[in-house]
């Protein structure tokens, strides 16, 4: 009888539906108590459903492939819901195409900003070659920056934490920094946030206005695509 409890537990947790539904009903709960905090940034429920289902990855001595046999699930619905970005982007393609012009300055300002800052940085701080590599794709969306990081012969792995700290950082950091600087205008406040924090900082972006999500959701599309470019040329120039 006493095996009963723990003969259950380790039948269940090698089920891709237990971990599924942990993913779920976490990102549930903490999304709730971020609409009950009024979406306040430091209430980002990504950031939160992280560290919870980190937490209970640990106590139950559950392995990251384990989890991930019930997670693909939702990994595998980032393909859709970035494709479905299009639709926004459709709807308001008037004033999209309206501000093209500063929106492609700001883009390769912003992408050469991120990857010339971060790299020079990390060299100042006297971090491994390896981890300077890892760093300089952090601000696109992890399977781009990944793939980018692979070409350099990088650690996918360290760049993908690398993305998703970046993707975190900006979406607390994004509304408060916007208001100390003044900047209304959710086109620029949305390209912004799109452009250095990729995914989680586009849904951010649409937690607050819509308009924020759309120029977010096209920031984050063609950065990736710069940033592929430009990366392999500013690394030679820049990585000693």
């Amino acid at each position: 009888m006493n095996q009963g409890p723990f003969s259950l537990w380790v039948y269940l947790s090698q089920t891709p539906l237990l971990w599924l539904t942990v993913t779920l009903l976490v990102y549930a709960v903490t999304d709730t108590i971020s609409q009950a905090t009024g979406r306040n940034p430091l209430a980002n429920p990504v950031l939160h459903a992280m560290w919870l289902i980190g937490v209970f990855l640990s106590v139950t001595g559950t392995s990251y492939n384990t989890y991930f046999s019930g997670a693909q699930f939702v990994h595998f619905l980032l393909g859709p819901a970035t494709v479905a970005l299009a639709v926004p982007l459709y709807e308001n393609r008037k004033l999209v195409v309206a501000a093209i012009l500063p929106m492609a300055f700001a883009l390769i300002v912003g992408c050469i900003t991120a990857i010339v800052s971060v790299v020079m940085l990390a060299q100042l701080a006297g971090l491994p070659h390896n981890v300077v590599l890892s760093l300089a794709p952090k601000s696109v969306t992890a399977g781009v920056a990944m793939g980018i990081t692979e070409s350099l012969h990088g650690d996918p792995s360290l760049t993908a934490v690398c993305v998703i700290i970046t993707g975190i950082m900006g979406a607390i950091v994004v509304t408060p920094l916007m208001n100390a600087l003044k900047i209304r205008d959710y086109r620029a406040r949305g390209f912004a946030v799109g452009l250095a924090s990729h995914g989680i900082g586009t849904a951010r972006a649409f937690q607050v206005d819509a308009i924020a999500g759309v120029f977010a959701g096209i920031a984050m599309s063609l950065n990736a695509l710069v940033t592929a470019l430009v990366v392999p040329v500013l690394v030679a120039l820049l990585v000693r």
